[in-house]
């Protein structure tokens, strides 16, 4: 608004000041010339039957009332001469002498001579420049007003939208107890409406989820707690190999345990804790291992392959989210897959990141399945199994900056890649990795 008016004050300003300026100069101009039809009036009265004038009675007659104040009169005039001699024509001057340029307008009197009324060129400037001074602060005022409205504007403007998203990014850190006001503004309490709208149904489902973590996490325990008791009646048992067995499986009760505490914390933290460092080459065979005597069962392989001098450790804000989600790509390749699994760790070092790939040799991918096997929900026919799980592992890499994707359909090849550098800046999603 206030270019709008500056802009307007230019393009009016520059026109209204060459106006004025050219007014003054012919309004002066008008001003001599009907002085200069009085003058030659009385001239014409002071005139003897020849035509000739008498320079005393010019000089003593009303005619210097009629020059404005600084002006100068001069009449080209004949005076009296000799009988049979030949007219004269003289100058007669009225008036104090005009130092340096004129601004002088005049009347022609034919044979009687000419009447020529003069004022300082300066004193038509200073009238002038106080003409264009009047615009000037005319514009200036205009633009005053114009920035006054503007400011006013403005913070009507600004400090509601300021406030929406003051409001809104509360909303981001998961505060969702502020109300969401109206401002008067049709289109900005539209914007309020529709944010206080989806505040609510996001408290709304996220007091649901909460609800259901605690009571998936409250089952989960019971079962494992009633788990955990027969494992310890059967490691009474007097055959050492059930003992041995039994003490493997209290102690995966164990680790399930302290992930699903780790796995509630981390539901409950909000995003932007300090990132920690995690030995990735022991996770990994910790978790192969795992899963090694499943893929034994079905007859099959799982094997580590390093690839160059990797760097086994990273960073993550939650430990348990990369191995949950390496922990979901071997269980697809244990179910959907066939022939040995291989799970290699690659070093990329000119990006500071540690790639993580797990594949198989089985059939892959279909075409028509690859842009949706990533959605939560989508099971691909199978009839078992619930449909969340890559897109819950792929959440979960991109909680710690990460990235999951299908890198080659037949033979399947899922890579994880993730910073191998402690981050300068908590990490934060960049976007909604459900869709």
């Amino acid at each position: 608004m206030i270019g709008m008016v500056l802009i307007v004050g230019i393009l009016l300003g520059v026109p209204l000041s060459v106006i004025a300026w050219w007014w003054i100069a012919d309004t002066t101009h008008q001003d001599l010339d009907l002085r200069l039809k009085h003058i030659a009036s009385e001239l014409i009265q002071l005139e003897e039957p020849g035509g000739e004038l008498d320079a005393g009675l010019l000089a003593g007659s009303r005619v210097g009332l009629l020059i404005p104040e600084s002006g100068m009169l001069r009449v080209t005039h004949r005076v009296p001469t000799a009988p049979g001699a030949a007219p004269r024509l003289v100058t007669t001057t009225l008036g104090a002498p005009i130092a340096g340029r004129e601004f002088a307008d005049s009347i022609n009197l034919g044979e009687a001579g000419t009447v020529e009324l003069a004022i300082p060129v300066n004193q038509v400037r200073r009238d002038q420049w106080g003409g264009v001074a009047i615009v000037a602060a005319a514009v200036l005022a205009s633009a005053g007003t114009g920035v006054g409205v503007a400011t006013v504007t403005a913070r009507r403007l600004a400090d509601p939208l300021t406030r929406v998203a003051d409001r809104a990014s509360a909303m981001a850190r998961g505060d969702f107890r502020s109300e969401w006001p109206e401002y008067g503004i049709p289109e900005l309490d539209r914007v309020s409406r529709a944010l206080g709208a989806a505040n609510t149904e996001i408290a709304t489902r996220l007091d649901r989820e909460g609800g259901i973590v605690g009571e998936v996490s409250h089952q989960l325990r019971s079962r494992l707690t009633a788990i955990q008791l027969r494992l310890d009646e059967l490691a009474m048992h007097p055959d050492p190999a059930v003992v041995a067995e039994a003490e493997a499986a209290a102690s995966q009760v164990d680790r399930l345990t302290r992930e699903l505490d780790e796995m509630v914390v981390a539901s409950r933290v909000s995003e932007g804790e300090p990132a920690t460092e995690v030995d990735v080459e022991s996770m990994v065979r910790t978790l192969v291992a795992d899963f090694a005597p499943a893929f034994a069962a079905a007859d099959r392989q799982v094997r580590i392959v390093t690839l160059g001098s990797a760097p086994a450790v990273v960073w993550t804000a939650q430990p348990s989210r990369l191995r949950e989600a390496l922990a979901v790509l071997l269980d697809n390749a244990l179910h959907h897959g066939r022939g040995s699994a291989t799970v290699s760790l690659d070093a990329l070092a000119t990006a500071g990141m540690l790639r993580l790939q797990v594949t198989d040799q089985g059939p892959g991918v279909p075409d028509d399945l690859v842009d949706k096997i990533f959605r939560r929900g989508f099971t691909g026919g199978v009839s078992t199994g619930t449909g969340v799980g890559l897109s819950l592992a792929r959440a979960l890499v991109e909680a710690d900056g990460g990235r999951l994707e299908l890198t080659s359909r037949r033979p399947p090849v899922f890579a994880i890649v993730v910073p191998a550098a402690a981050p300068t800046e908590p990490v934060k999603r960049d976007r909604a990795p459900h869709r």
